[in-house]
């Protein structure tokens, strides 16, 4: 390996890391308390989440439950899945959306919040009112 190849992070271990940093945020979890549910420091989590260091299976595993997602969630969407097959989803290019806008200020604001909504009902009537304000017909 060339000094140059060891500087560069590998696109899975980038890939992996943002979709901790996506969930932490979705949970509104920070990195220090992340690192203090592993026993490392919060820079740790901050090179995890870069890609810069990669995660072992154990420390995946405990991230996962720490999080309160399967291990696969880290690697939904990763690089070079096109061709994975067990996949089967037509709608990559939505999904790729749509985990981009649940990772920005105003996706996890509103995600935050409509999860506190306790009543079925009520979660329903507000994605009819969304659906209806965005005059977008797709379910």
């Amino acid at each position: 390996m060339t000094e140059e190849n060891k500087k560069k992070p590998n696109p899975i271990d980038i890939h992996v890391g943002s979709r901790i940093r996506l969930r932490r945020n979705m949970l509104g979890m920070s990195q220090e308390k992340l690192g203090e549910n592993l026993g490392i420091t919060f820079q740790q989590i901050q090179k995890y989440e870069k890609g810069t260091n990669r995660v072992g299976a154990s420390r995946l595993q405990a991230i996962a439950s720490i999080l309160s997602v399967p291990v696969a969630f880290f690697f939904e969407d990763a690089p070079g899945e096109e061709t994975g097959g067990n996949r089967g989803f037509a709608e990559d290019s939505s999904m790729a959306f749509a985990v981009e806008f649940c990772g920005s200020p105003e996706g996890l604001q509103l995600n935050r919040a409509f999860v506190k909504i306790g009543d079925v009902k009520v979660r329903r009537r507000i994605i009819d009112l969304v659906k209806a304000l965005s005059a977008d017909d797709a379910d």
